[in-house]
């Protein structure tokens, strides 16, 4: 009889445990919580277009981002932004670095927010000879 009541106790603390280790179901995307107010939108161009080399992008960074902490890379490469207070967030501008040539870009951004949530978000474009 104890041997029976040793396997039910395990019984009963290991299921929980194992059912809890997957999180919640429904969580998914950048973040969760206060993290997902810091987000990224109006991307000029557009995702996948065709540009001309040094050409300008842009996009709006939500007003939970700290506009000091905004940081744009492409290939590696530290692009100098532009970033003005646009109605509740910030636009950000700069413009692609001369060297690319025939080639896709992926625009990588990285911020952090009020929250100390860190996003990174970005776009490809396609920047011609």
């Amino acid at each position: 009889m104890k041997l029976r009541n040793i396997l039910w106790v395990a019984i009963v603390l290991i299921i929980p445990a194992n059912v809890w280790a997957y999180g919640e179901a429904g969580s998914s995307g950048p973040g969760t919580g206060a993290c997902k107010q810091l987000n990224f939108s109006d991307f000029t161009p557009g995702n996948n277009s065709e540009v001309a080399p040094q050409s300008e992008f842009s996009f709006v960074a939500s007003s939970m981002a700290y506009p000091n902490s905004i940081k744009v890379t492409i290939k590696g490469q530290s692009i100098p932004l532009t970033v003005t207070p646009k109605g509740e967030g910030f636009k950000v501008t700069g413009n692609l670095p001369n060297t690319l040539k025939g080639a896709y870009a992926k625009i990588n951004i990285d911020a952090r927010g009020f929250n100390q949530c860190e996003v990174s978000d970005g776009w490809l474009v396609k920047v011609t000879e």
